[in-house]
């Protein structure tokens, strides 16, 4: 009876698969960003769903997602329990550095979240609505500078569009790149810039406070639950929304691959992460497959297009 228990065990010990169910999720920026935010708000849900037993996450940031995203392709070359959250800022990010390691290099999972860009500026600015924010960029773009996430990504392409639709030179734009969320939020309160640039998500709890002042939102209606005019209704034809996705190690096996999706679907089905959704104002855009790898290759060459159209791009 010993032999067969033992026999059955280590039968049971070869049917596992050759990955792991634990994770390591890497996040390519400083704490308190949406990057941070998402791969955080992962790692709570695969665990309390049971999709994974344990999940760590590691902050490499700089260079909008590049230096990360160098490293984990280097790095985790055919490991199947790690990942990286990524998105609009990194292919922007891509573009603007010239990384020489891209999307390619890595295996694209799935689009998980979308979120609009959200302008804000401190309680004590002047500026009380958005038309007083384009008086000022019209009438001295350099004297307004504006606070937001890496250079070349979601924050500063939306500044260079409204700039564009505000009939202002795009290139003559004075923005301010911080690397995390965190170091964003705090130039704004202190009044470090002019205004700042971001998803809702990242400025919620300050513009509920009453501490940071919301002028508009990137979106093409108004938002439920958020009160703030449009760009569009500013009178400014922009609409950006920023989109967040996760990838895989390069090098990783079909079962691998397979393994991992099925897990971020039971994620992106779960209640847990519809609820974090909710919370954290995040659209769920959920996409995987081969229609995410065809959607990423469109996002790209727009990206490219947008970037060439408002000079950050040659």
């Amino acid at each position: 009876m010993k032999k067969l228990l033992l026999a059955s065990l280590f039968a049971g010990a070869l049917a596992l698969p050759a990955y792991a169910a634990d994770y390591t999720i890497i996040a390519p920026a400083n704490p308190g960003g949406g990057w941070d935010q998402t791969a955080r708000s992962l790692q709570t849900v695969l665990q309390q769903e049971g999709i994974s037993g344990k999940v760590q996450v590691q902050n490499v940031p700089g260079a909008g997602g590049t230096i990360g995203l160098a490293q984990f392709a280097s790095q985790q070359k055919g490991k199947g329990d790690a990942l990286i959250v990524g998105g609009y800022v990194m292919v922007g990010a891509i573009l603007t550095n010239k990384s020489p390691v891209t999307l390619k290099d890595v295996t694209p999972i799935a689009r998980l979240t979308g979120e609009y860009e959200a302008i804000v500026v401190p309680a004590s600015s002047p500026f009380q609505t958005m038309g007083d924010l384009i008086e000022a960029l019209k009438k001295d773009p350099g004297a307004v500078s504006w606070g937001g996430g890496s250079a070349g990504g979601t924050d500063h392409i939306a500044v260079g569009l409204i700039a564009k639709a505000a009939g202002v030179d795009p290139k003559k734009i004075n923005y301010i790149a911080y690397s995390g969320g965190g170091e964003a939020l705090a130039a704004i309160l202190g009044s470090q810039v002019s205004a700042g640039i971001s998803g809702y998500g990242e400025f919620e709890s300050q513009v509920k406070s009453g501490t940071l002042r919301l002028l508009a939102v990137s979106s093409a209606e108004r938002i439920e639950g958020i009160d703030a005019p449009t760009l569009k209704e500013s009178g400014l034809d922009v609409v950006v929304e920023n989109w967040r996705m996760l990838a895989a190690a390069p090098g990783i096996s079909a079962e691998q691959k397979a393994a991992i999706n099925a897990d971020i679907e039971k994620l992106a089905k779960s209640k847990s992460w519809q609820e974090t959704l909710k919370t954290k104002g995040w659209a769920d855009t959920y996409l995987a497959g081969d229609a995410f790898d065809a959607q990423l290759d469109k996002d790209i060459q727009a990206t490219e297009g947008v970037l060439k159209d408002i000079g950050l791009v040659q």
